[in-house]
């Protein structure tokens, strides 16, 4: 069964990754094992199959998230305590306002169970 994730891209908050990540076909966790122990122990969870959403902060004062880019996993790489996930992006450029944020705050979250939020983020 597919799991669903919500991960950012933007390295230190301003260093956007995502356009190199589709051009690539992967998503990175940005932080390395050491630096970020949970983030990297939810991140190796990561299967193939699963759904991958990027999102992106909507700004100072603002409340939600906006989804940029929609992928599924085809594999997942794991070296020098990086996690490194090759990915079809099925749909990109999308800037979907999503208004309850869920926390999404940091590099990665989930697996969410499918429910009408997960749907919303994940909707084709």
């Amino acid at each position: 069964m597919s799991q669903y994730w919500v991960v950012g891209a933007s390295w230190g908050g301003t260093e956007h990754q995502d356009k190199k990540f589709l051009q690539q076909g992967i998503w990175m966790l940005g932080w390395e094992k050491e630096d970020q122990p949970a983030q990297y122990k939810n991140a190796l969870q990561i299967k193939a199959g699963d759904r991958i959403a990027i999102k992106r902060m909507k700004g100072r004062g603002q409340t939600g998230i906006k989804v940029l880019h929609l992928g599924i996993i085809k594999g997942v790489i794991l070296d020098i305590d990086k996690v490194v996930c090759t990915v079809d992006w099925v749909a990109t450029d999308l800037n979907r306002n999503i208004e309850e944020s869920r926390g999404c705050f940091k590099s990665i979250h989930g697996p969410f169970a499918k429910d009408e939020w997960v749907e919303k983020v994940f909707c084709l």
